[in-house]
């Protein structure tokens, strides 16, 4: 749908303050006819990165700054539901696709509110976040225009937009010697761009600075560190015996994680619109609730269960990942989730030491494995009923060879 630049005289802006969003603001003044640009910034536990945000959203032309705080919704509504699922894409635990379509919610909530004309964001038309912000806002504000500068500015590297930001006096934190592509918020940080666009390059994970959620894993301590986890109903609930809200529990084990250099991804990932890109994600916390709760559900989900919810995980994953979080095939999904999670209560104890995590017990009322069946020692288990059930299991086996040596004989 082309837009009528001469009707757009509000613009709801997703705005980081990073060095996309900032050149926007000058520029859709520029191009827009000087709208009215109001900065939507979405608190999804990034930190010190909204410091200063509201000054440099009005030093840029910006008429105000919206700071939506989004944090305990991002965790109860977006994270635990992808947790409960296992929900990966391509092993990454989908620390920004999670988080779009909140952010969406918010800037199509905000634009309604404020009578806006339009909604724009910064994402490239190379990247999956154009995709994950417009699907989102489609959901809420089916009928709202959606600017994207980068498919259509004649700008065409960050270098570019380094000069551009100069040359309007647009303050940035980054530099072209740094100027890593970066999303942060309460589950991960990544990194794109500059060396890491080639994937023969090693990142440079010693480097000071180049980490942020925690240590490279030669650099944590040489002693391991052991942790407990509680969960009922698939849900976090307890960190070493203490109870606690599920966002203080990430905090405290993306801290734990970090230090032992837990949850750092190297990965050249299939992206939506068809190309490779490569980046490294922390995930400290994340995943070392990903592995506990797989880690419990070994003793409480029976076989079919626990191996269909394994394929729809990826399915569920593949969904997330491609924006699809406000769809009919999605909300389905969730409520099998859901329903696998009934009895996924339990206590695990895991070992933290230099990036690995080592399985240090599981314990569950619901637990489904006996020690009485499994054991090699003398128990009430038959085994001489095994063969009646090998006769029956092997039948289409032996069927068809019968066949197969009749008809070869049959042949001769």
């Amino acid at each position: 749908m082309k837009i009528d630049k001469s009707k757009i005289k509000k613009i709801v802006l997703a705005y980081s303050g990073g060095l996309d969003t900032s050149v926007i603001i000058p520029w859709l003044k520029e191009n827009y006819n000087d709208p009215e640009i109001i900065a939507v910034s979405a608190n999804v536990g990034q930190g010190d990165e909204l410091d200063g945000l509201e000054e440099k959203a009005k030093n840029s032309g910006a008429s105000k700054l919206v700071v939506a705080n989004l944090e305990e919704e991002y965790v109860n509504d977006y994270l635990i539901p992808c947790l409960k699922a296992d929900a990966k894409y391509e092993g990454y635990l989908l620390g920004t696709a999670n988080a779009r379509p909140l952010i969406a919610k918010a800037l199509a909530q905000v634009a309604l509110a404020e009578g806006a004309d339009a909604i724009a964001h910064g994402a490239t038309g190379k990247g999956n976040d154009q995709v994950r912000f417009e699907l989102g806002i489609k959901h809420f504000a089916p009928d709202m225009p959606i600017i994207a500068p980068w498919r259509e500015w004649d700008i065409v590297s960050r270098e570019d937009e380094i000069d551009y930001a100069a040359a309007h006096h647009v303050p940035l934190r980054i530099s072209k010697e740094t100027n890593y592509s970066k999303d942060k918020n309460l589950w991960h940080l990544s990194h794109e761009g500059l060396d890491l666009e080639d994937p023969s390059l090693e990142p440079t994970y010693e480097k000071p600075g180049f980490l942020e959620m925690g240590v490279s894993p030669i650099d944590a301590p040489d002693k391991p560190t052991y942790i407990s986890l509680d969960f009922e109903q698939g849900v976090p609930v307890a960190l070493n015996g203490e109870k606690m809200p599920v966002m203080e529990i990430l905090e405290k084990v993306n801290k734990l994680g970090g230090e032992n250099g837990i949850g750092i991804l190297d990965l050249v990932e299939n992206r939506l619109v068809g190309m490779k890109s490569r980046g490294v994600y922390e995930t400290p916390g994340g995943t070392i609730l990903y592995f506990a709760h797989e880690y419990l559900e070994t003793i409480t989900l029976d076989k079919q269960v626990q191996h269909k919810k394994e394929e729809l995980a990826i399915t569920y994953g593949e969904l997330v990942y491609d924006g699809q979080w406000f769809t009919p095939l999605k909300k389905a999904l969730d409520a099998f989730m859901d329903s696998t999670q009934e009895k996924v209560t339990g206590t695990v104890k895991l070992k933290l030491y230099k990036g690995n995590i080592i399985k240090a017990g599981v314990t569950s009322p619901y637990s489904l494995y006996s020690t009485d069946l499994a054991t090699f020692d003398e128990s009430d288990y038959d085994q001489a009923e095994a063969a009646g059930f090998i006769n029956l299991f092997g039948l289409p086996i032996k069927v068809q060879a019968q066949l197969d040596q009749k008809l070869k004989k049959e042949s001769n």
